[in-house]
């Protein structure tokens, strides 16, 4: 009997499962995929030459595999935007100072599963010879590395902590870490979303957490890292995956396109990259379904149009256009917009959302040096234009409206009616002046001085045009201080008389020194009192050099004058001679000493 390999149906050498094969192989069990039917098993015995060869039926193609998942990385070169962690992690295998425990934590799809496989395979690849220790760089040929990729290795435990959560699954994770690796150099647990435990399941984790056996490592991933306890978090070296910035996303993308044969224009996968806000999974996702849109249109390409139609981008055109109307004052058109816009099931409440956030990335872009940041030519070109025609102050008052009435809109019995009343007050606010312009204009009017009436019969001037010139033309000092005080402000006007010396006095200008002794600087008060009392606004400089005696200096100059004439007299002088106990006091309304009147004591 022939014995051959034909004859027992066992497979020639050379029809031996790729190493790829064996990879999809295990992604396929890792994930859930069903695996492909084997081939029909080719005949025994060969038919006759006169019959004519049987149609042999074609293999089942193998089932789809989703770009996410195709090219999910496989080594730490392949993983983009996390050279932070690649770099501490590469330093830590060379010096080898592993820690017993590592987390890796942040927003959905930037590689943090990923990161803990690829963890596993460093820390157990033996290289191509089997000779090789812990590496940065996995070789993916030896034993280990096929195996963890399979999802086949028997130290390489991976859970979902979101389907085990109890204190049960804890607890033969801990009955099991006792024991040494089968064949690999290092038992690794992987627990994904790890902040689903229950807290009895972290505290039974807690001991062998902090000092488990030199053969275990723990690898966690979470998205909500706040949700675990400190306990945990202080006994593992954590790392916080980033979000991958657009463009390095939008560069991976045209690679994978590259890959899969497909022609994508820039702006597209800008569109893209944009929408996937950082998660490469997203991405990816939203680029499947671009490559499947574009099939549709029968030439392959991926083009701007189709991405913005399909991800409802052609809305932001119309969010512009609503927009627009709010900023030139078009009520009717601006109801007829949001009337639209409510019929496609756009929600009033996202409406005010949409224009907030426009008035905020406009209000960046004024303030920003470089592009403005936008998904589409015409975006860019729209946000670009407002930002150049309106001001900072017209911008934040928007800000301010919108979100009152954003606040409006949530808590109204009818929403729309609510959205719509708001947006039209922005709209009517919009014509006003801001306050800063409107006291621009009140001090030019100011500085102008009152208009002049026209002459009455003969010429003659009415007394109502007969105003006084302004207090700053008059440079008298004493009539400044007047004006303050009959504006009301009494203190002020005791502090000019009484510590302010005058170095230049000009229309609208002040230079001035204080008295020794006054505690502080009086700059910003004199400017207010000035601009309170003149309507005018002064520039007061506190300055040095000669000044003017303060009023109070000079009256107390002139008195003493007085007195010294007083004493001077001969007749003063033969009264102190002979009454040498003798007194001089002064009395009055106006002194500003304190005095109980003249008169001789002895």
């Amino acid at each position: 009997m022939d014995d051959s390999p034909e004859t027992y149906g066992e497979e020639p050498e050379d029809l031996a499962p790729t190493a790829a094969e064996l990879e999809a192989a295990g992604q396929s069990s890792m994930f859930g995929e069903p695996e492909p039917a084997p081939p029909a098993p080719a005949p025994v015995h060969a038919a006759p030459v006169s019959d004519p060869a049987p149609a042999v039926p074609a293999a089942p193609a193998q089932p789809y595999r989703v770009l996410a998942r195709k090219y999910r990385s496989q080594t730490f070169a392949e993983l983009i935007g996390q050279e932070a962690m690649v770099q501490t992690l590469a330093n830590a295998i060379k010096r080898d100072r592993l820690a017993h425990a590592f987390l890796m934590t942040g927003i959905r799809g930037v590689g943090k599963t990923s990161t803990a496989r690829l963890i596993a395979k460093a820390l157990n690849c033996v290289g191509a010879d089997g000779q090789g220790g812990p590496t940065i760089d996995p070789c993916g040929q030896c034993e280990p590395c096929q195996a963890i990729a399979e999802g086949r290795h028997i130290d390489v435990i991976e859970m979902d902590a979101a389907s085990h959560t109890g204190v049960d699954d804890v607890r033969e994770i801990i009955e099991a870490v006792r024991y040494a690796a089968v064949s690999a150099r290092y038992k690794i647990y992987i627990i994904d979303e790890v902040h689903m435990l229950s807290r009895n399941a972290f505290n039974a984790l807690l001991k062998t957490l902090e000092e488990p056996p030199a053969h275990v490592k723990f690898l966690f991933a979470t998205t909500e890292v706040e949700k675990l306890p400190v306990t945990v978090l202080s006994r593992c070296q954590r790392f916080d995956l980033k979000r991958i910035p657009a463009p390095m996303l939008a560069d991976h993308f045209a690679m994978i396109c590259g890959k899969e044969g497909v022609e994508a224009e820039p702006e597209a996968l800008a569109m893209i990259a944009a929408a996937a806000e950082g998660s490469a999974r997203d991405g990816l996702s939203i680029l499947d379904q671009a490559i499947a849109h574009a099939d549709l249109g029968g030439d392959s390409r991926v083009t701007a149009e189709q991405v913005r139609d399909m991800l409802g981008l052609a809305d932001k055109s119309a969010q512009r256009r609503l927009f627009a109307a709010l900023l030139a004052g078009d009520g009717a058109g601006l109801l007829d917009l949001i009337d639209q816009q409510f019929a496609l099931g756009v929600e009033p409440l996202a409406l005010m959302r949409t224009a907030m956030e426009l008035t905020h990335r406009v209000t960046v872009a004024q303030l920003g040096k470089g592009a403005v940041d936008a998904i589409s030519d015409e975006e860019r070109s729209a946000i670009a234009e407002w930002s150049e025609k309106l001001t900072a102050g017209q911008l934040h008052r928007l800000w301010q409206l919108l979100l009152k009435g954003h606040d409006e809109v949530r808590g109204a019995p009818d929403p729309l009616v609510a959205a719509k009343m708001a947006l039209l007050r922005v709209q009517h606010a919009a014509d006003m002046p801001d306050p800063g312009s409107l006291a621009r204009k009140l001090e030019e009017i100011a500085a102008r001085g009152p208009v002049a009436a026209p002459a009455g019969e003969g010429g003659s001037v009415p007394a109502a045009a007969q105003a006084p010139a302004p207090v700053a033309q008059a440079l008298d000092w004493a009539t400044v201080i007047n004006t303050v005080e009959q504006s009301g402000q009494f203190r002020m006007s005791q502090l000019m008389h009484d510590w302010v010396r005058v170095i230049s006095l000009a229309p609208g200008e002040l230079i001035y020194s204080l008295v020794p002794g006054y505690p502080g600087d009086a700059t910003a008060e004199l400017r207010d009192a000035l601009l309170r009392a003149t309507g005018e606004r002064w520039t007061v400089t506190r300055g040095e050099g000669e000044a003017r005696p303060s009023l109070k200096e000079e009256k107390d100059a002139q008195k003493d004058a007085a007195r010294a004439a007083v004493l001077a007299d001969p007749l003063v002088e033969a009264a102190f001679a002979a009454f040498p106990n003798a007194e001089l006091i002064e009395e009055g309304p106006d002194a500003r000493v304190a005095s109980m009147g003249s008169r001789w004591r002895n």
